[in-house]
């Protein structure tokens, strides 16, 4: 049988914890071959290539990417997922916004126009060719938050019916710092800018403007540009019923709010540290706000790419292994029209589950479940492929063993420990933590909880259907040079090249501690694959009941 796998080493370890009662009978498999340093390479410096574009949705680069990701399932044996297509159809309609979009503000003796890049983005989710505000009142409405669970309405008592609203990112457990207030410095599903958005149209708004906080949302001014530019797709169902959409949505700069606060002649500061205190109410800033925008419309099918590898006694339960291969492709001539690789976000995450597919087609034993890897479209749209397959799962959610999400994986050197993200939700933390002792590592939280990553990624998509999910990656404790540089490095990548031309693959990567993370994704599916039972959800967890914006997370 070959040499032990790290699951074999592992067992009784897993057996005292009660994670894979019943598993004994079944010998884990031997990973083989090792992740080979020179293969990942290779697929990261193929879809970040030239030709690929920056595998944009529904451009040649998409056309580049699934036909390179199909190609590659195929010579592995992996069957097709979907039914006898790799490709699982999306539908999805692009709205493009013009970049002449304008917007102004008039009150208090004085009609400012926000410039378009530098002050405000604005789009719209409403498929429509024109859009806009015609003298909509502003009002700051704190954090745009209705969260009963945690008795807070910041629309209490307030008709926004027409009106145009201002919210702060995040939510009042992270701006108060209060650890008794939502949950405390880590982000809820409250703090992004999708329920922000879908709660202003719940409440009749026209428009809503968030101000942009890069401490709080965890990326720059010059992401935000990148990410919400140019075009933005919506699913083509719900671009059916532009109702549930406000007319606009837009990013305030903080230099751009910070103008509009004082046009209204009000402390922007002093009113975002009330607005994260019980009680706040709602302020009309007096200002009026006048919008336009001009959208090019269109539709498509973008796909996501699905294969599996059946089981050998329980065809038909499955665990899933999943990445997003979408980025943003080419930057508009007018922003100089470089290719946005999307390095890190997402190609390596791509290319490591081209080569755990690699390796668990070729060990032995064949895993008693059956194993499945996905490669989702449009995660940089709001994770519209993982949302649109959990709507439409290809393989029973129910028979749904787990997901291992990998995202924006950690390049370089070996780290002391694993970042997990929405830690503390399920057993999945422990099938982690059991494989990172084995490789000498310490399981932790993930180093920003304040910035939600948890949400927005795919694992989020499947969470809120209930299917348990582990999205880690290497923490910040670098083996050679300590945690304070591991995070100087996270927080270089997150200010300077997240959703930016920068984010580039280098020949000068290293990728040892990759490569583990790599392997440890291997291991925690292959243990899943040999086991018995389901992984459960921990008492305490939104998603075991389905809590408040996690039950409505689907119509954002």
């Amino acid at each position: 049988m070959g040499r032990p796998s790290i699951g074999d080493r592992a067992l009784a370890l897993l057996a005292a914890a009660g994670l894979l009662a019943g598993c004994a009978a079944h010998r884990a498999p031997v990973p083989s071959p090792e992740m080979d340093e020179a293969a990942f390479r290779s697929r990261v410096r193929t879809l970040t290539s030239e030709e690929f574009e920056g595998r944009r949705p529904g451009t040649p680069g998409e056309d580049k990417t699934v036909a390179y990701l199909v190609e590659q399932l195929r010579k592995l044996g992996l069957k097709p997922g979907n039914g006898a297509s790799y490709l699982q159809p999306v539908p999805v309609t692009e709205i493009t916004a013009d970049r002449g979009a304008t917007l102004t503000v008039t009150g208090h003796g004085a009609t400012r126009a926000f410039a378009y890049d530098r002050d405000a983005v604005l789009w719209t989710r409403r498929p429509v060719a024109e859009t806009g505000l015609e003298r909509s009142d502003l009002v700051f409405a704190g954090y745009g938050i209705v969260a009963p669970e945690y008795d807070w309405n910041d629309y209490a008592g307030l008709d926004v019916r027409g009106k145009t609203v201002v919210v702060l990112a995040n939510d009042p457990g992270y701006g108060s710092k209060d650890p008794k207030l939502f949950k405390g410095n880590a982000a809820t599903y409250y703090g992004l800018w999708r329920y922000k958005a879908a709660e202003a149209a719940r409440q009749g708004a026209a428009g809503v403007l968030l101000i942009h906080d890069a401490a709080a949302s965890g990326y720059s001014w010059e992401a935000v540009r990148n990410g919400w530019e140019g075009p933005r797709l919506v699913p083509r169902d719900a671009a059916a019923t532009p109702a549930a959409r406000t007319a606009v949505e837009g990013w305030l700069s903080a230099a751009g709010a910070r103008a509009l606060f004082a046009q209204a002649a009000l402390d922007l500061d002093a009113l975002s540290a009330a607005a994260a205190r019980p009680g706040f109410k709602a302020v009309p800033l007096g200002l009026t706000a006048d919008a336009h925008l001009r959208n090019a419309l269109r539709e498509f099918n973008s796909s996501n790419v699905v294969a599996w590898l059946p089981g050998a006694h329980r065809r038909n339960e499955y665990v899933l292994y999943t990445a997003h291969w979408d980025h943003l492709g080419r930057a508009d001539a007018a922003l100089g029209g470089a290719v946005r690789q999307g390095a890190v976000d997402d190609a390596a995450g791509v290319a490591g589950l081209l080569m755990i597919a690699r390796s668990l087609t070729r060990t032995q034993p064949p895993p008693d479940r059956s194993i499945v890897f996905i490669a989702f479209t449009a995660a940089e749209s709001g994770l519209l492929g993982s949302a649109y397959y959990v709507d439409h799962p290809v393989f029973p959610l129910r028979d749904t063993v787990a997901a291992l999400d990998l995202d924006m994986l950690r390049i370089g050197g070996p780290t002391r420990d694993v970042a997990v993200f929405g830690f503390g939700n399920s057993e999945m933390d422990e099938f982690v933590r059991s494989a990172a002792l084995l490789q000498g590592r310490e399981v932790r939280p993930e180093p920003a909880p304040e910035q939600g990553w948890f949400y927005r990624s795919d694992e989020f998509s499947f969470a809120r259907r209930g299917v348990p999910v582990v999205y880690a990656t290497g923490g910040i404790d670098d083996s050679a040079r300590g945690p304070a540089w591991g995070r100087g490095r996270l927080e270089d990548y997150l200010a300077n090249r997240y959703r930016q031309a920068a984010d580039r693959y280098d020949e000068d990567w290293d990728v040892r501690g990759t490569l583990d993370d790599l392997r440890l994704y291997e291991e925690v599916g292959s243990r899943l694959a040999h086991g018995r039972r389901f992984p459960r959800w921990y008492p305490q967890s939104d998603y075991r009941t389905g809590r408040g914006a996690i039950a409505r997370a689907g119509e954002d």
